[in-house]
This record gives C-alpha cells, sequence and structure tokens, in this order.
C-alpha cells in the first residue's frame, strides 16, 4: 500500500525526552538529603518506581538510602505535616478508664 494513500496517517509529534531524575554525578547515600527527599511522599511514603522513573538498581539504592536515614533518624518515619492531631481521650476511653478506676 502506498505511503500516500493511508487511512490515517502518522502523526509526526515530537516527543520531549524526560531528564532522568538522577544525574549521573548525584551519589545515591543515606546524607544526600536533598536527593532522597525527592522520593518520598507527603506522607512519608518512599514513592514508587514508575513514579520515580528511576531504573531498577537506583531504586533499590534509594530504597536502602532512605531506611538507613531512618534508621539513623535523621529522616522521620511518618510525616505528620498536615495531619498535627494529638491523641485526644474520647468519651468512650473515659469512661472505660474511669470504671477500672472503680473497681479497683
Amino acid at each position: 500500500m502506498d505511503k500516500s494513500k493511508r487511512p490515517f496517517p502518522k502523526s509526526k509529534r515530537s516527543f520531549r525526552r524526560r531528564l532522568p531524575p538522577i544525574q549521573s554525578g548525584d551519589r545515591i547515600d543515606y546524607r544526600n538529603m536533598s536527593l532522597i527527599s525527592r522520593f518520598i511522599s507527603e506522607q512519608g511514603k518512599i514513592l514508587s518506581r514508575r513514579v520515580n522513573r528511576l531504573t531498577l538498581k537506583q531504586q533499590r539504592l534509594i530504597t536502602i538510602a532512605i531506611k538507613q536515614a531512618r534508621i539513623l533518624s535523621s529522616l522521620p518515619f511518618l510525616n505528620n505535616l498536615n495531619n498535627e492531631k494529638k491523641f485526644e481521650r474520647t468519651e468512650s476511653t473515659l469512661r472505660t478508664t474511669s470504671l477500672r478506676n472503680r473497681n479497683k
């Protein structure tokens, strides 16, 4: 079939290639907080490889670095920036604690 007579000609869109999130000079290390913080969600979860656009090896190294930073307390396990609700005793917990104290 002739190219000029195709029913649906291919569009010639130019695709902009995204830059990789980790440059060749970046070291994946637990001390590099500016790099690590890009791969953590607002809740403090490690983002998936699809979201990060990383290779498998890079994702493994990022995961290990995040876990090391959490263990060394340079990174929190949970980010409670928006949900800074402290534990409040509800009416039901107050009743159960008062019943316990009364029975003693």
